[in-house]
């Protein structure tokens, strides 16, 4: 069995006791989705730099992990629009006077910063253009670490009849994490990119990639999840449409030239 990225972080009463466990997949189902959480600026600075540079002046910085997955977050969201499966993407909510969940760890002053900092505080929740979100692309915003917390998300997948989620996006250990529980929790059957995730600390990147793929999740290759999707489109022309595919109600809704992309 190929080597997995927390192999490394596991201690031997822990690879004992996964040689007692049959391994299972949950799975994908019939209907994906691609949620993407939380690709904004405060997370990537303005250019590549190591964790402990990028920290100086973006505290939220992961670092090159950021970088280092945004290629293939966004090979998996090419793929995504390509074979027309919904998208959603999910930002940070701000400027509304609701605080942000972590506020009370926020030693930073807005009446005390500099205008840099200013600056780049009103720009922190603005998702990367790398991975812009385009015309007829879900976005929600959110208060909380969970994608699910506070926002329409469920409402959207029940009415889209989504029943798969596959998740990317940062930070592993957090707000994906939090995300992948609550979805589990909804019953969708979640599946983690591993190359499209990360986490400004190695090692809970790691270890939660191991705890989601343990209990909530299937924790899987960027190549798997992008052969399933072509698999899923192959099917879908198969049997041909029935008149009531996601995509196809988003179009029924679309209204207005800022819809055309879906036209």
């Amino acid at each position: 069995m190929a080597e997995r990225v927390w192999d490394r972080f596991l201690t031997e009463q822990d690879k004992g006791s996964l040689q007692h466990k049959e391994p299972k997949k949950i799975g994908f189902g019939q209907n994906p989705a691609l949620l993407l959480i939380d690709l904004y600026r405060w997370v990537f600075g303005d250019k590549p730099e190591p964790l402990l540079e990028a920290i100086k002046t973006w505290p939220g910085s992961c670092g090159m992990a950021g970088w280092n997955a945004l290629p293939y977050i966004q090979e998996l969201l090419a793929k995504a629009r390509e074979v027309d499966t919904p998208i959603i993407h999910v930002t940070g909510l701000d400027g509304v006077m609701l605080e942000h969940w972590s506020f009370r760890r926020d030693g930073g002053k807005r009446a005390n910063m500099t205008k840099e900092q200013l600056e780049r505080m009103r720009r922190k929740f603005d998702i990367v253009d790398e991975v812009k979100p385009r015309p007829g692309e879900t976005v929600l915003k959110k208060s909380s670490p969970s994608a699910f917390w506070g926002t329409p998300l469920v409402g959207h997948l029940n009415f889209l009849g989504i029943d798969t989620i596959i998740a990317c996006g940062e930070s592993t250990s957090g707000c994906v994490r939090a995300s992948v529980v609550d979805g589990a929790t909804n019953r969708m059957r979640m599946i983690v990119a591993e190359e499209c995730v990360f986490d400004r600390h190695e090692a809970c990147h790691a270890i939660n990639l191991f705890d989601m793929n343990q209990k909530y999740a299937d924790v899987l290759p960027l190549d798997e999840i992008l052969a399933y999707l072509d698999a899923w489109r192959a099917e879908r022309n198969r049997i041909g449409s029935n008149g009531n595919s996601s995509m196809e109600i988003l179009r029924d809704l679309a209204v207005g030239e800022e819809f055309k992309g879906l036209r």
